[in-house]
């Protein structure tokens, strides 16, 4: 399931990660995202001679890369193929906690997205797979594109896509379907197009594909990525030390409101029951400090250099 890929030349908010986590030297972080390792070894650089990093990546890909890539801080870089999901699981595990901070980078790598046998992205052809890593489950891309109703597939792109058009592609996959089974991206690309739609989106207001919020929406559910993101979240308030940091970069709004909804619950004394009366509410433990008040997003010199960064928004609390 992997192809030739090189590591990428850029982490997102690499300046703003490591000055919200307010490194120290000797501290223990974990990145549950590692990816090529680009924000692991930032940290393990500025937290030098005794700083530790475990890192988490599904991607069996991801990992080699990243291990090649910090090699020279030998037993200083703790490296594990899993899920963020299971992260306060693995620290317990690794004997890896409390910590003073975690980073979450919920982004497609470029290796991902530049690899087209991965079929995260419809700029190549490769299959309709989608998934992080073996560790992910048996459920691909082309399981829901040619297996799911047309009703159940309307309703994830609208969700989980946030694509106004999703009945509209729903119905036309279905269709072209009972002709012929889709195999790859690229058939599936090719079909979207030719329906067109797309609008403008993002900071630089370029037009999208249209296969962009579809192939968004098939990804999310077959790597179950909001409810592994809500079970992350809460692992990381669990292993963080008092006074540690959680940083979190997401990438489109879905994402967003799930971190900032967090954050905002963890940073109350009192929770308000929803669609109770009004006024009623009940105590509760406020565990999280919110830092960044407005998200974080990448300024005009990262922006040139890496046009992936325009939607990354990154949200910074700490452990009370």
């Amino acid at each position: 399931m992997t192809g030739k890929v090189n590591a990428p030349h850029y982490s997102v908010l690499y300046k703003e990660i490591l000055d919200g986590l307010k490194l120290s030297p000797g501290g223990r972080y974990i990145d549950g995202t590692l990816g090529a390792g680009g924000h692991s070894y930032g940290i393990l650089s500025a937290t030098a001679p005794t700083g530790r990093v475990l890192g988490l990546d599904a991607d069996t890909v991801a990992l080699g890369i990243a291990t090649e890539r910090l090699k020279e801080f030998g037993d200083r870089a703790r490296l594990v193929q899993s899920n963020f999901a299971r992260l306060a699981e693995v620290a317990r595990d690794e004997d890896f906690a409390p910590v003073q901070g975690v980073v979450l980078d919920l982004g497609l790598s470029s290796m991902q997205l530049d690899d087209p046998q991965r079929g995260f992205s419809f700029q190549g052809d490769g299959p309709l797979d989608m998934r992080f890593g073996s560790v992910q489950g048996k459920l691909t891309a082309a399981i829901i594109v040619n297996a799911w109703t047309e009703e159940k597939l309307a309703k994830l792109f609208y969700e989980l896509g946030e694509e106004p058009q999703g009945r509209r592609y729903a119905r036309a996959i279905v269709e072209a379907r009972k002709q012929t089974r889709f195999e790859t991206t690229g058939q599936l690309a090719a079909l979207l197009a030719k329906l067109g739609g797309g609008r403008a989106s993002g900071r630089d207001k370029r037009p999208i594909h249209p296969a962009t919020k579809v192939f968004q929406a098939l990804r999310m559910e077959v790597n179950q990525e909001l409810a592994r993101l809500s079970e992350g979240l809460a692992g990381a308030v669990e292993v963080l030390a008092p006074g540690g940091r959680l940083a979190v970069i997401s990438f489109h709004s879905l994402e967003d409101r799930v971190v900032k909804r967090f954050m905002q619950l963890e940073a109350s004394d009192k929770i308000v029951p929803e669609g109770g009366p009004p006024g009623l509410s009940f105590p509760k433990e406020q565990r999280l400090a919110i830092i960044t008040k407005k998200p974080l997003e990448a300024g005009p010199d990262e922006l040139a250099q890496n046009r992936r960064s325009r939607s990354a928004k990154l949200r910074i609390a700490e452990k009370l």
